[in-house]
């Protein structure tokens, strides 16, 4: 004897008490409904992540770039590397130029005449002397400044860090310099 269906109109009413009222799924039912990608695989997933790193990345360079600490390398961060920073940024330092010179030297060196272009060689060589004595005056002026500043618990490699930056064009320095020509730190 077959049991006919309810009508369509009328449905069975649930319980209202505790319990599931539904039938239990089976063991493979349930493994099939946990089963997902460890990775999202999917293009727009993909898309995200990928958006999300660019904007991280926009942040952290931004922030690297205005000095803040939590974005600085490990290299920069501290507040004597402030200091060298700050100093180093406040004056002027002939290793600025050495670049330009070095194109200009090139430059010169394409003219014909080998007196010309021994004389551009040898006035770079001079202008590379003077660079690297002034690169030795900042770092132990640096150095000086930090023992009177933190005594004994200055840090090392101060000097060459504010001697490595005062090569570099004030414009390409990273982090960025936060302080004006000549505002030179207390």
């Amino acid at each position: 004897m077959a049991k006919t269906p309810p009508p369509a109109d009328t449905a069975p009413e649930t319980p209202a008490g505790p319990g599931k009222n539904r039938p239990t799924p089976s063991r493979a039912e349930q493994e099939a409904a946990r089963k997902r990608p460890l990775v999202a695989n999917t293009k727009e997933a993909r898309a995200r992540a990928k958006a999300e790193l660019a904007a991280q990345r926009e942040k952290a360079r931004i922030g690297m770039a205005n000095g803040e600490e939590r974005y600085l390398t490990p290299r920069d961060r501290g507040p004597q590397r402030r200091f060298a920073r700050d100093y180093t940024d406040a004056g002027w330092h002939a290793g600025e130029l050495v670049m330009p010179l070095l194109i200009l030297v090139i430059l010169v060196a394409l003219v014909p005449n080998n007196t010309v272009v021994f004389y551009a060689y040898i006035g770079l060589w001079a202008y590379i002397l003077f660079v690297v004595a002034d690169m030795v005056m900042l770092s132990r002026k640096v150095k000086k400044l930090a023992k009177d500043k933190w005594g004994d618990r200055r840090e090392k490699g101060l000097g060459w860090y504010a001697a490595m930056r005062s090569v570099q064009m004030r414009f390409m320095r990273l982090p960025k310099p936060q302080v004006k020509r000549g505002q030179y730190p207390a």
